[in-house]
């Protein structure tokens, strides 16, 4: 499986950007990708998620309402449309896939915990100015 993500950039305050994931090689159709971020000296923290079973969607608080993710099925791509940015949300975004999910292996916090996804991204770089 590789996961390629793209779209990350300079940009200001209050500015959008869209950031998209391109995955290859996944084996089962009942996936979840997600996407998390990790600034200088803090941990990877969870952004959001979807399924691709049931096209569920989660978001942490801190973007909700700002942040959409959305899917394009027919590439296996997950795009990450991030609008009224903030400074705190500059980071390095990866995105990441768990091959295989159904509601059955749910728990409250499966999509936000890293160790829930197979593979990662490379990273791409996210700077908000002020």
């Amino acid at each position: 499986v590789q996961l390629q993500a793209c779209g990350g950039g300079l940009v200001q305050s209050g500015d959008s950007l869209r950031l998209s994931c391109a995955a290859s090689g996944l084996a089962f159709p009942n996936h979840v990708m997600g996407w998390f971020r990790q600034a200088p000296g803090k941990e990877r923290e969870f952004v959001a998620a979807l399924s691709w079973s049931d096209s569920s969607t989660y978001y942490a608080d801190s973007v909700k309402g700002r942040f959409t993710i959305s899917r394009d099925n027919a590439k296996d791509t997950v795009y990450l449309q991030m609008n009224s940015l903030k400074p705190e949300d500059a980071a390095v975004y990866y995105c990441a896939v768990r091959q295989y999910y159904t509601s059955a292996f749910y728990y409250p916090s499966i999509f936000n915990s890293p160790s829930e996804y197979d593979f990662w991204g490379q990273g791409t770089l996210v700077t908000v100015s002020s």
